[in-house]
């Protein structure tokens, strides 16, 4: 099952926690428990691979339920249901949202009208998908910041795209050695790109060799093509070549995409290893290996250092 959003486990956390003081761990755990959550669902981690799913959302359910008066922090890691809270469950609620906690208790409506201090409303409706579009949403501050980060990056993507189509093919070659390079593929540019570029051997566009002795090779095959799939027969045509050389891999690119009876037919190859990257694998390799593409701004997020806070021992 899909892991619920954050406002989905403020009813949830508060009925807990009037049980008894809960460590977060323990919390997360019995949530999940709770839930039916498989070990993968468990384990799901944010975009940035430096938090459990799970774990963000409690944690931000928590926190905004801590901003509301109606749990504490009696110490590090853990909470425990104030009065306030308990009156709160005394009404029976069949869900809680943000939104109807933060019209009855003005110290959360306090804590998000400071996180909203530098952002501007929009001028305009928000396009659907973008992330002004999914500010209003069950969202917590650290979805918002993957889900922004994602539409820039798919914004890039198409633009490095349409750039590519724009270049002569002599350029789209010049792409697949930069990126193969900065994969770990080949020894040297200068290696490479005496070996990539001429076209008509045999169905193989380039050869590259993985190691300065030439012991593994890779051969290459790029098609710039817009709209135009790649082909099974063409797939077929290339398995063909690299059998003819003897070779045990190659990778054949495009700036469109392969039909699936091209993809099904690499597959099924068992003495040959294909791989096939497509436009929008290509995009996100480059943006991944900043090829033709470079950092506009780093943006440091902080969080609290509870160590900090911490009394020393014998203190």
């Amino acid at each position: 099952m899909a892991i619920p959003d954050f406002q989905s486990f403020l009813k949830p956390v508060l009925a807990l926690v009037a049980e008894r003081r809960w460590q977060a761990r323990e919390l997360i755990g019995r949530l999940a428990d709770d839930l039916g959550l498989t070990a993968d669902e468990r384990a799901q981690l944010l975009p940035s691979g430096t938090q459990s799913v799970l774990a963000n959302r409690v944690h931000w359910a928590v926190t905004y339920l801590v901003q509301a008066g109606l749990i504490r922090r009696p110490a590090r890691g853990e909470c425990e249901i104030t009065e306030a809270g308990r009156a709160l469950l005394a009404e029976a609620p069949q869900a809680l949202s943000v939104a109807e906690l933060a019209r009855r208790y003005p110290s959360l409506q306090a804590f998000r009208e400071r996180r909203r201090d530098n952002a501007a409303a929009p001028e305009k409706p928000a396009q659907p998908g973008s992330p002004a579009a999914e500010a209003n949403g069950a969202s917590t501050p650290d979805d918002l910041i993957e889900r922004a980060v994602a539409y820039i990056e798919q914004k890039v993507r198409a633009e490095l795209r349409e750039r590519l189509l724009e270049q002569p093919p002599e350029f789209f070659e010049r792409v697949v050695i930069d990126l193969l390079l900065a994969m770990g593929y080949g020894s040297s540019a200068e290696e490479a790109a005496e070996q990539l570029g001429r076209t008509g051997d045999g169905g193989v566009d380039g050869v590259i060799r993985e190691d300065r002795l030439g012991l593994d090779v890779l051969y290459i095959q790029a098609k710039r093509y817009r709209d135009q799939p790649v082909t099974v027969d063409q797939v077929r045509s290339f398995a063909g070549a690299l059998q003819d050389k003897g070779a045990r891999k190659g990778v054949l690119i495009t700036a469109s995409r392969f039909t699936d009876d091209a993809i099904a037919f690499a597959a099924r190859q068992q003495q040959l290893r294909i791989v096939l990257v497509d436009g929008n694998e290509l995009t996100r390799l480059m943006l991944r290996h900043d090829i033709g593409v470079r950092p506009a701004r780093t943006i440091v997020l902080k969080k609290l250092d509870l160590d900090y806070f911490e009394p020393e021992e014998g203190a």
